[in-house]
């Protein structure tokens, strides 16, 4: 079920993507009088397909990694005299560019529509309060400390551990000073340390926590909230509403101090101190084995925590007026764009690994996460995907909309376009990094695997 769950994500995620890009080739190309021939979502043989009154055949095709617009073009095939003018090489460089710059350009409105929404419908988010701070890391170096909520990364304002994130990002493998403006009881200071050309060395980064951050978190006791029927911690007479103080003799400081019990005793009888109805009793549960993410035995009892609530004063409602969400929204856009290029640059430079590349089974594991997490997650999800997707086919790359618009370019400036033989070559060439690059991206989604 969980594999069913998370390629219908990725069909989702995909087929909206690829949708909005290719929309904005053929809304372009039919302004241009450019006839379009077919709007395929996925390739390979049409599953539907229907035909409108311009004879456009819409499709959606059996492989749903992609889309095309397919155009009339001489180049694949002789063109009938009364149509030419409809050809997409008949049409002058500038409508060409035109065309080729739609579908990034469809991405990033669809970004910016997206954040505006989020903005519309407004959104709360845990406050960037600082938990625990490590020893001997940047952030103890600058002064951070447990209770101070961060305002500002390098002069720019933050409201959440998101953006913290985002901005750290962008400093990747840098030396020189970082600043954070922080309040600490309602007093506001700006603390300064040394990147010291500091690096990523994980395949999933968390720059807060490689900066030496623990977000704030409230106190999660270890209370049953859900007790699934038929598993050892049913079998064993738990219930719903107890509280685990001790495993063993051994007092339990929280929630995941009991999970550690748990997962670090598949198979092993533990003694359970339990508090029900303000009388401590005492209960034996033997966890089950299974496999756990490091692909060790891990034991498992059944059971679910109680929710706990996040206090006000730690939490920001977002929310902005149909006007004010614009504004915000390009803003949002206009991060995301910056830190695709970013990462882009200093994966180049060395300054970022390659491993943070991922491909389709990440995707599809991020987009299945995204949409049990709930609408604002998804919708951030898909935006920030958007905005990769449209920055990535604008890289001056033969075959990417962003290697055609550099042909049309060349050809307006010379007044002639280049040698087919030209063309082959850097097509060649293009197909060659794409693949690399896809081949890579799939190698480091096996290897999370």
């Amino acid at each position: 079920m969980q594999i069913i769950q998370t390629v219908l994500a990725l069909i989702v995620t995909l087929g909206i993507l690829v949708t909005i890009h290719e929309f904005g080739h053929f809304w372009v190309a039919r302004r241009c009088g450019v006839r379009v021939l077919r709007f395929s979502v996925g390739f390979g043989k049409p599953l539907f397909s229907r035909f409108d009154r311009h004879g456009t055949e819409f499709a959606i095709a059996a492989i749903p990694l992609g889309g095309y617009v397919k155009m009339l073009d001489e180049r694949e095939g002789p063109v009938p005299e009364h149509q030419r003018s409809e050809a997409f090489t008949s049409k002058p460089p500038s409508q060409r560019i035109a065309i080729a710059a739609a579908g990034p350009v469809a991405n990033f409105l669809f970004a910016i529509a997206a954040y505006w929404l989020l903005g519309m419908v407004g959104y709360t988010t845990p406050a960037p309060f600082v938990g625990e701070v490590q020893q001997d890391s940047i952030a103890a170096e600058m002064g951070l400390s447990g209770g101070m909520e961060i305002i500002e990364v390098d002069g720019r304002p933050v409201s959440s551990w998101r953006e913290i994130n985002m901005r750290l990002l962008e400093r990747a493998g840098e030396h020189g000073p970082i600043q954070m403006a922080v309040s600490e009881n309602g007093q506001p200071r700006t603390l300064t340390g040394d990147l010291n050309g500091w690096q990523f060395d994980d395949e999933s980064p968390n720059p807060v926590a490689l900066l030496g951050l623990t977000p704030w978190r409230p106190a999660v006791p270890a209370t049953l909230g859900e007790i699934i029927s038929g598993g050892r911690a049913a079998t064993s007479g738990l219930q719903v509403g107890d509280r685990i103080t001790a495993v063993n003799g051994e007092p339990v400081s929280d929630w995941f101090d009991l999970v550690r019990w748990i997962q670090a005793s598949p198979e092993t009888e533990l003694m359970l101190s339990v508090v029900r109805n303000n009388v401590t009793v005492s209960i034996e549960v033997t966890p089950a084995e299974r496999e756990g993410a490091d692909g060790k035995p891990s034991g498992y009892v059944g059971a679910g925590v109680s929710p706990v609530g996040w206090p006000e004063d730690k939490l920001r409602n977002v929310s902005y007026g149909p006007l004010a969400a614009i504004p915000n929204a390009a803003s949002e856009t206009w991060a995301d764009t910056r830190l695709t290029f970013v990462a882009i640059q200093k994966m180049l430079t060395g300054l970022l690994s390659p491993t943070n590349l991922s491909g389709p089974i990440t995707i599809a594991r991020v987009a299945e996460a995204s949409v049990s997490s709930g609408f604002e997650d998804f919708i951030r999800f898909l935006a920030y995907l958007s905005v990769s997707l449209g920055v990535l086919n604008l890289l001056p790359v033969p075959v990417l909309d962003g290697g055609h618009i550099v042909y049309y370019t060349i050809e307006a400036i010379r007044r002639k376009p280049l040698s087919e033989q030209v063309q082959a070559i850097g097509l060649r060439i293009g197909m060659a990094m794409i693949l690399t690059l896809m081949v890579f991206a799939l190698y480091n989604d096996l290897m999370r695997l």
